[in-house]
């Protein structure tokens, strides 16, 4: 087989050559061409038709962004986009993932050969999966032609729409075998971010805002509110911060903590309630996660009676980025998730990069967050299992259960315990939407998924579950 044709786009001569040497690691890709910017790469698309590009973000001329745009608009073919960590790059590479990027890495540390080889191992993972889910939509389209039918979801449609009992499911419900699969299982986990283990003192004395110490805490205070800019910001006033009751106290390790409040609620949802909270939605997502997650998130009323919670597979200080970006769409109030926080009716938590998310109940019939660095579980640090996992004990509320696009198994394991467990509802992104059909098919296959539906059926239904 002929290696995978490979475009390689950025604005410095060093960074292309370190880029173009680590995608020719693996004999299965060939750099066929370089460009310096955005105009270069849209020229280069239609001159030499590549199979995968990579893209800097941030170029002079034409930035990453606006290139991507014009190429999934003119010629559609999978863009990693590469991104440094300062804060114009992190939401422009939101917004390139939300325009059709499959995904994304950050830019390897020139200076550090570790980080080198580390951004080299994600790099060519993403490719490997990037070429399998082209190859799978195309076999699928090629079955729909030949059969001269729309193709169709790995379950029938009466299972997707219909909520089952457990003997109900079929024995095994496999996907269509994509070539290079079976390899999927067998990739190298992501590298761990830098920060060790810590104890709870720790992890609060390092949470962004909690300056003071956990036996002394500051009282958080309230944000100035900023002008209205939007429909959206008329209609809701917004504090980061509230100060809470004495009697909400965490105990972690032994140590008190503070409570943070949550976003805050819409100016015409008076309760925003977080006492005798009854219902919890989690959801799960990772390659393609940040555009479904802009689809799920649009469609939840403002009015959404439970919270929220989302492990979205992203490095540390994106996922702040993506939480800001996809608050500007959301009914909902959308934040970055930090330790402690009060979950509310109507807001949805991100979990930050590099630290697991847990549910944990709390003083006064109220349910936290608790941020964690343990070990990567599933090669991911936010983890869905880990996730999935806390909500397990949580038997007096209501729970839901999500997974949507991405590669890997992440989430189905313990999807499978809440099943198994009794929880209200499951749902699944079925293959049609699914930029890459990993996490929603694990799951799936263990018999565990009540929904499986393209992702602009997700939110509806779910609404549907919860009210």
């Amino acid at each position: 087989m002929k290696p995978y044709k490979v475009l390689v786009v950025d604005d410095s001569a060093f960074m292309r050559k370190i880029i173009s040497d680590l995608i020719e690691n693996d004999a299965n890709f060939q750099v066929t061409a370089t460009a310096s910017n955005g105009r270069e790469a849209i020229e280069k698309v239609n001159q030499l038709s590549p199979d995968l590009v990579t893209m800097d973000v941030e170029m002079p001329e034409m930035n990453g962004l606006e290139a991507l745009k014009i190429i999934m608009a003119q010629r559609p073919l999978p863009v990693i986009m590469l991104s440094g960590i300062n804060e114009q790059g992190m939401k422009e590479t939101i917004m390139a993932l939300e325009s059709g990027a499959f995904d994304f890495i950050r830019k390897p540390s020139i200076s550090n050969s570790q980080d080198i080889i580390a951004v080299g191992e994600s790099l060519r993972e993403q490719m490997k999966e990037a070429m399998m889910a082209r190859e799978q939509r195309e076999a699928r389209a090629s079955a729909s032609k030949s059969e001269d039918k729309p193709p169709a979801a790995v379950i029938p449609k009466p299972l997707a729409d219909t909520p089952l009992r457990k003997q109900e499911l079929p024995k095994k419900a496999k996907a269509a075998e994509v070539p290079g699969t079976s390899a999927r299982d067998k990739l190298k986990p992501e590298a761990k971010t830098a920060s060790p283990k810590e104890t709870g003192k720790n992890l609060l004395d390092k949470q962004p805002g909690n300056s003071g110490s956990p036996r002394n805490p500051v009282k958080p205070t309230a944000a100035p509110v900023t002008p209205a800019s939007s429909e959206k910001a008329k209609n809701r006033s917004k504090a980061n911060a509230t100060p809470v009751t004495p009697d909400v106290r965490l105990q972690l390790d032994g140590v008190p903590g503070t409570f943070v409040e949550p976003p805050a609620a819409s100016a015409d949802r008076k309760s925003g309630s977080t006492k005798g909270l009854r219902k919890l939605v989690a959801v799960g997502c990772s390659t393609g996660g940040p555009r479904a997650l802009k689809a799920f998130l649009e469609n939840i009323p403002a009015e959404f009676p439970a919270p929220i919670v989302i492990v979205q597979h992203m490095p540390p200080n994106f996922t702040k980025s993506l939480a800001q970006r996809l608050n500007t769409f959301s009914p909902l109030e959308v934040a970055e998730a930090e330790h402690g926080m009060i979950l509310r009716q109507g807001a949805a938590y991100i979990a930050p990069g590099g630290y697991h998310l847990k549910v944990i109940p709390a003083a006064g019939g109220q349910y936290a967050i608790e941020l964690t660095s343990e070990d990567a579980r599933n090669g991911h640090r936010p983890s869905v299992d880990m996730m999935f996992e806390s909500l397990l004990p949580l038997t007096t509320l209501e729970r839901h259960a999500v997974i949507m696009t991405g590669m890997g198994s992440d989430g189905a394991r313990m999807m499978k315990s809440l099943y198994d467990s009794g929880v209200t509802s499951t749902f699944a992104e079925s293959e049609e939407t699914c930029v890459v059909y990993g996490m929603p098919r694990s799951a799936v296959e263990l018999n565990c998924v009540k929904h499986i539906l393209p992702l602009h059926e997700i939110a509806p239904r779910l609404v549907q579950a919860v009210k």
